[in-house]
């Protein structure tokens, strides 16, 4: 096969209008497209431009699983530079999904391997991650590209060379990069997981479905892993950001045992379990733990009220007056049960709501469940611990009070 005509005379090509998918889901949202499906559409249209006369307007990609294709815009077009190689690039649209990548651009450059070497290289350029430690599938050392967006972007540089004449198995060498990827990642967990410098290219089905459970419950579990990997035996499940960040003025663990388990706190707790953590600790608000405390542990399926009725029974138990319990039961919310509470010293609800959260998380885990140590502390919206229950008989292993505590 003759070495492909590289047309270093390209000029830059101007940016597209960038058309959004039309993708919808039955809720009538809008889907958009992985980090995954965008680099493996650059990867095509890098390809093409690099063998052909010029790039496309937009390049069609197969999707995993043979469930269909995507076509994607080509954003910018580069012609041949040495460092870069030749390079297209495709814009993320997470669709109605309120994703941190949104909108980021997503580069790949492409170069021919020598006769000889077949196949396809992938490497990482600025703005993609680094994986530095194990756990997450990728090895040590590689840029983090996981299983699925490498199989896509493979298959798209095969159809690209076929496209063009060329063998599918011709050697390629693609690099991936993200412009501010780097400040991206900041607004993401990939630091904790030990992937460094950069977001990851993501996505199993190469479709992103609008505020996908699946997907945050996948990430969860995904950092579970990672703890376990690394040797992690106690790990913090919060139901949300302020909760998580005032227990790290309580318990002395590293950034990677802290997993915002959100809704998904009884999955989580059994993927520990599975995985052969020792401890966990549930921390979060009054509304969160007293659905926790009725044994709803993916706590979405209680509903978005929370039921004073139970709050007000465990307040009875704590001495609140019928006058008061009758209050409570009428509070507007979980927050407004725990200023009631507090106005009237009924200070004992919440050491008690925090005990029928560790009761119930080991019968929600079920025979075998008591190999997890289960604590449970809750604060308020200040972050000052409003009560905390475990498991173990010799509690919960804090830093010294916090002040005023």
């Amino acid at each position: 096969m003759t070495e492909p005509e590289l047309h270093p005379d390209n000029a830059l090509r101007p940016e597209s209008d960038y058309s959004r998918p039309t993708r919808r889901d039955p809720r009538g949202m809008r889907t958009g497209y992985t980090t995954g499906t965008t680099a493996a559409a650059a990867a095509k249209a890098a390809v093409i431009l690099m063998l052909s006369s010029g790039a496309p307007e937009q390049v069609s990609v197969p999707l995993p699983g043979n469930v269909g294709r995507a076509t994607l815009p080509v954003h910018r077009t580069w012609p041949m530079d040495a460092a870069e190689g030749i390079r297209c690039s495709a814009i993320k649209d997470g669709g109605d999904d309120p994703d941190v990548t949104h909108g980021a651009e997503i580069i790949v450059g492409v170069w021919r391997l020598p006769d000889g070497i077949k196949g396809l290289q992938i490497t990482g350029g600025p703005g993609v991650g680094t994986v530095t430690r194990p756990g997450t599938g990728i090895a040590v050392g590689e840029p983090a590209v996981t299983r699925v967006p490498r199989r896509m972007i493979a298959d798209a540089v095969a159809e690209g060379l076929q496209e063009c004449g060329w063998p599918a198995d011709t050697g390629i060498r693609a690099r991936i990069s993200v412009p501010n990827g780097a400040e991206i990642a900041k607004q993401t967990t990939n630091a904790r997981l030990g992937v460094l410098d950069g977001i990851s290219i993501l996505g199993s089905t190469g479709i992103v479905q609008p505020f996908s459970t699946a997907a945050w419950r996948a990430s969860v579990h995904l950092a579970i892993d990672v703890a376990a990997t690394n040797g992690l035996e106690h790990l913090v499940l919060s139901t949300g950001t302020r909760s998580e960040q005032y227990t790290r003025e309580l318990l002395d663990l590293p950034d990677m045992a802290y997993i915002e388990a959100g809704i998904f706190s009884g999955p989580s707790m059994k993927r520990c379990l599975n995985k052969g953590i020792k401890r966990v600790a549930h921390v979060g608000m009054v509304g969160k733990f007293s659905k926790m405390a009725m044994g709803y542990f993916v706590t979405h399926v209680a509903g978005n009220q929370v039921d004073c009725d139970f709050l007000s029974g465990l307040a009875s138990q704590c001495g609140a007056s019928p006058e008061l319990q009758d209050e409570m039961r009428n509070a507007a919310s979980g927050r407004h049960f725990q200023e009631l509470a507090q106005e009237h010293n009924v200070m004992d609800v919440f050491p008690l709501m925090c005990q029928l959260v560790c009761e119930q998380a080991q019968q929600y885990l079920g025979p075998g469940g008591d190999a997890l140590i289960v604590d449970a502390l809750c604060f308020d919206f200040e972050g000052n611990l409003l009560g905390s229950a475990s498991t173990s008989p010799a509690g919960i292993p804090t830093r010294a009070a916090r002040p005023g505590q």
